[in-house]
């Protein structure tokens, strides 16, 4: 199994995990809601997890640009 981490609003690729550091209570995936795995995490029919977090750049320009959360997709 393989964990790759992609920004969020700019889908760029920041990581990618595998083998026994990938384990999902390694990660602490066990302390997500229900709700919050559906929306952070999606896994493929091979087996490997696709985690949707934000970069710094995102985070710093939505920081700076609250309105730009009100857009579909701010950083494409």
């Amino acid at each position: 199994m393989a964990v790759t981490y992609i920004c969020r609003h700019c889908k760029t690729s920041l990581g990618t995990l595998s083998g026994a550091a990938a384990s999902e209570a390694r990660l602490g995936f066990h302390f997500l809601t229900p709700e919050e795995r559906s929306d952070i995490i999606a896994y493929s029919q091979n087996g490997d997890v696709t985690v949707k977090v934000v970069c710094d750049y995102c985070s710093e320009a939505i920081e700076a640009n609250p309105e730009l959360l009100l857009v579909m997709n701010p950083l494409q």
